[in-house]
């Protein structure tokens, strides 16, 4: 009887330990299932946040799915700054500034192969759509967009003593000491290698409001980007922030800021692209404050509108910049180590002592000041911050 009992209460035990391993089973897949669908609502309300209702779409041959929106539905004005704000066209005085080389040994065919497939209607602007695996690719939906936050070794108690590591390595050509309005180059086109996916790479133009670990900045110029983008394709981009990356700004029109008004897609694939010793592209870059708006206009080659920064998501670069850079940038958890250092190329992966048709360049750089007038800067030194990795060279005979 005894041992009978003893089984019979073992017996229960265990059918009470299974019911409890059932339902903690079933409460973790009840908490996942809930999870998966809070996040699937999350981008499903993120997708539609960002990609606002076509006139027209058009199927690029790289894969891309532009989207021709109205130009005031585009998603700037979701910035709370901008619900009142007026599309203000690029003055004219900027369209008739010295434009791309015309000089043979830099060829001026580049463009965005989407065009290959159409064009967009009159009133609209075209946007690559983004997808769900383009944000799935993001470490998380507010960080979708945005690079990395700025090294910051010593910050304020205010800021927390947030330590953020090293995580970009530079090198350029740099200006600074006046009051900056504009600034050109004609970059380079190449497609380095990006052989880790969260990693990337850039050619481009930086103006900033100073030279501090914490600044402001508008920039653009063409990147590989496969985490944002998806792929390895050498593409073109914007990019603002009022905050060293931290919390404002982003590429292209991942977030509310940057107004569109031009028929080129930010985010779209650009070639044909260069090759060593053989032809070289290049794209004419500009990017322009408009003194009495505040507003910082882009322009691309044959002085091609792209939109602009408006004043109200600025703060003191709507008066002017006091710095200039124009070069490259590898963004990376791995730069300034040994082992493992970033395989990531920048340029055309070769050294800048290479020169024309080996190594990435920018000539005719130019800055604006408020004569209005295009000239070389009357001071540039040239910076690297790993110069056995990544070098930058200021060749005056090209300026």
């Amino acid at each position: 009887m005894e041992r009978r009992h003893e089984s019979e209460m073992w017996k229960r035990k265990g059918a009470v330990l299974f019911l409890w391993v059932l339902f903690a089973v079933c409460m973790r897949l009840n908490v996942e299932a809930k999870s998966s669908s809070t996040l699937e609502r999350q981008i499903e309300a993120k997708l539609k946040k960002l990609n606002k209702p076509a006139v027209k779409t058009i199927k690029s041959e790289d894969g891309d799915i532009i989207d021709c929106v109205n130009i005031y539905d585009q998603p700037a004005f979701d910035h709370p700054a901008l619900k009142n704000h007026t599309i203000q066209m690029m003055p004219d005085y900027m369209l008739k500034s010295e434009d791309s080389s015309t000089e043979d040994d830099s060829e001026s065919k580049l463009f965005q192969t989407w065009q290959k497939s159409g064009s967009c209607p009159k009133g609209t602007i075209p946007i690559r759509r983004i997808s769900r695996e383009d944000l799935l690719r993001a470490d998380s939906l507010d960080s979708f967009g945005r690079k990395f936050p700025q090294h910051f070794e010593n910050l304020t108690a205010d800021e927390g003593n947030q330590f953020i590591p090293e995580n970009r390595s530079s090198a350029y050509l740099v200006t600074m000491g006046f009051n900056y309005i504009g600034a050109q180059a004609e970059i380079n086109v190449w497609n380095p290698k990006v052989p880790e996916p969260d990693e990337f790479t850039t050619a481009q133009i930086w103006l900033k409001n100073n030279n501090n670990p914490y600044f402001e900045s508008v920039e653009s110029g063409w990147m590989v980007n496969p985490k944002l983008l998806g792929d390895d394709a050498t593409r073109f981009f914007a990019y603002w922030t009022r905050d060293s990356y931290r919390s404002t700004g982003c590429f292209n029109l991942n977030c509310p800021g940057f107004v569109q008004t031009g028929q080129v897609v930010l985010g779209g694939k650009i070639e044909p692209i260069s090759s060593h010793w053989g032809p070289q592209y290049d794209i004419n870059v500009g990017m322009f404050l408009d003194p009495n708006t505040g507003n910082w206009y882009l322009k691309l080659s044959n002085n091609i509108p792209v939109g602009y920064w408006p004043a109200e998501i600025l703060s003191s670069l709507r008066h002017s910049a006091i710095l200039v850079e124009w070069g490259g940038q590898v963004a990376s958890s791995n730069i300034k180590k040994e082992t493992p250092h970033t395989r990531t190329q920048m340029g055309s992966g070769e050294f800048a002592s290479g020169r024309f048709k080996d190594a990435c360049f920018m000539r005719k750089i130019r800055i604006m000041d408020y004569s209005l007038q295009l000239k070389y800067p009357s001071y540039v030194s040239a910076m690297a911050d790993e110069p056995y990795c990544y070098s930058s060279l200021n060749d005056i005979t090209t300026k």
